[in-house]
């Protein structure tokens, strides 16, 4: 079996050969890694560069061609815009006149001087404010630039992702073309909301974490064997408990991205327990590979623990830090509440916050509930502008509408659903560390929100998750392509059932583009990419 194929079944991993083998520095890597030297490098050749390079710069076309349409404010730009518009200025968020998006737009508003409650971190707001410091704030290219960059930096990290989960270059080349071509993914990189920012946070955090996962089991592999010395076996001391495996700096670096997604909105506190639990539960199996015997307590105290002092300090510092124009900013709202201090005064902020979210239940007509979101239940209408009420540029004696939908490729979401199933079968039946992997974004970024039914939810919060669901539908046409023991005509069949998958989804894609961009089309043009009578 290749190191690219999925595991199958579950063996002793130090039953097939002799102990002093078994503890050889080749051995221990081989078993740990799947290479010898545990770099994927020994893998994966150069050009792994120029396709990530090639389709990332593919991702970064379609978001920016065309981002300043339409030059108007659409959605919830309404709200977080104006509040990067204020951090630019202020370094806080001010309260805006009711009904100023159009003089916002031409550049000719401004905010009071009160102080607005918002309920939301300032990390995601911040960003979008970096885009309009470069591009200017009165136009949409400018207001767009930021939450543009963060997609094409999102597709960059899912597709480095799927390099270290797959150890091939085409299941990565596929996961970056679908992120590239995904009508949610498309639609939230070219608005000015916060939710692309969860999607480049949860999977830089999502790449950190393989990285941490490799540098940790090439460091397990050359403690045990240091500890076996020259063509010998470990104490039986040492492979009780294993070693300690002490400083990991690349687990700071996920420390650092879960901060900042914790920083753009509170739901990234799930995929901090996830992950959290994950990267202890690699660790516990790597120290089974390696032969320790209470591979799941010494996993637990001796990286566990270590893992969380590295992680979780880490993070809180980093959400903290992203405060720092509130911090630095007595006007802003809270300060001075509890009276006891700017530290006290942000945690009372924080508490107000929790309740405006845990009691969020207004009825609106976007808002969708999450046992929908694995069938596309309900896009989200961000633009339905016409000729007659809004000017839309049309040919006489004809209708045009432009629309801009929260639609996901629905192809490639259908498959997504089916695909997360195989891989709890892979996992359930087969115990693969990837479909793990896959599985860990799914119930951080979709299960939470199934206790929450009264709350109002938009389809858009999948936006966490929607990375796993495409790393899920290449992971099984991995499985379909190179099963284990496959013959040329099955790799032949599989590989033409990918081509025309990836064909269907490309062509959807294709069919869906007007009413992800806001072109000019007509209603019946409209209506006829409206599959589903629950479509907006």
């Amino acid at each position: 079996m290749t190191s690219a194929q999925p595991r199958t079944h579950r063996t002793s991993p130090v039953s097939q050969t002799t102990p002093t083998e078994a503890f050889s520095p080749r051995s221990l890597m081989l078993r740990l890694t799947g290479t010898v030297t545990g770099r994927l490098q020994d893998v994966m050749g150069p050009t792994r560069y120029w396709i990530v390079l090639a389709l990332t710069a593919f991702a970064a076309l379609l978001r920016f061609w065309n981002l300043g349409h339409p030059d108007k404010i659409i959605f919830d730009e309404t709200y977080y815009v104006k509040d990067a518009w204020s951090y630019l200025h202020f370094g806080y968020e001010r309260e805006w006149p009711k009904d100023i998006n159009e003089d916002f737009a031409a550049g000719s508003a401004s905010p009071s001087a009160d102080p607005e409650y918002v309920v939301h971190p300032p990390l995601g707001k911040w960003i979008l404010a970096l885009g309009m410091a470069v591009f200017g704030t009165d136009n949409g290219f400018g207001w767009r630039a930021g939450a543009a960059a963060a997609g094409t930096l999102a597709v960059l990290f899912t597709m480095l992702a799927a390099l270290r989960l797959f150890k091939r270059v085409w299941p990565a080349a596929l996961v970056g073309l679908f992120m590239a071509v995904d009508g949610q993914q498309l639609v939230l990189s070219r608005t000015g909301i916060l939710d692309i920012f969860i999607t480049l946070f949860v999977t830089s955090s999502l790449y950190l974490a393989l990285v941490d996962r490799d540098a940790g089991r090439r460091k397990l592999a050359a403690l045990v064997g240091h500890a076996a010395g020259a063509g010998g076996v470990p104490s039986k001391d040492f492979l009780k408990w294993g070693p300690w495996m002490g400083w990991r700096p690349w687990r700071l670096a996920l420390g650092v991205s879960l901060g900042c997604l914790c920083a753009v909105k509170w739901s990234g506190l799930w995929f901090v327990v996830v992950f959290g639990l994950l990267v202890v539960w690699w660790d516990c199996q790597a120290r089974r590979t390696a032969g320790i015997r209470s591979w799941l307590p010494s996993g637990v105290v001796k990286d566990g623990l270590t893992g969380f002092v590295q992680i979780i300090p880490t993070a809180l510092i980093t959400y903290v830090l992203t405060w720092t124009g509130w911090f630095l900013n007595s006007g802003a709202y809270g300060h001075g509440r509890t009276g006891h201090g700017a530290l006290l005064d942000l945690w009372d902020y924080h508490q107000q916050a929790y309740a405006f979210h845990t009691g969020l239940s207004s009825p609106h007509s976007a808002q969708s509930n999450a046992w929908t979101w694995p069938f596309v239940g309900h896009p989200v209408l961000m633009l339905y502008d016409t000729d007659k009420d809004d000017g839309v540029p049309c040919a006489r004696g004809r209708e045009c509408v432009q629309v801009v939908t929260d639609l996901s490729n629905p192809i490639l979401w259908w498959a997504g659903t089916i695909a997360a199933l195989v891989a709890l079968w892979m996992f359930l039946g087969r115990r693969d560390w990837r479909a793990l992997t896959i599985l860990a974004g799914f119930v951080a970024g979709w299960v939470p929100w199934l206790f929450y039914p009264e709350r109002t939810m938009f389809v858009f919060y999948t936006s966490g998750y929607q990375p796993f669901a495409v790393l899920a539908v290449v992971y099984a046409l991995w499985l379909l392509c190179f099963p284990p023991g496959a013959t040329a005509q099955r790799i032949r069949t599989g590989v033409l059932i990918t081509a025309a998958f990836t064909a269907l989804v490309l062509l959807a894609s294709w069919w869906f583009w007007p009413v992800w961009t806001g072109e000019t089309i007509s209603p019946i043009s409209y209506r006829l990419r409206m599959w589903l009578p629950n479509w907006p």
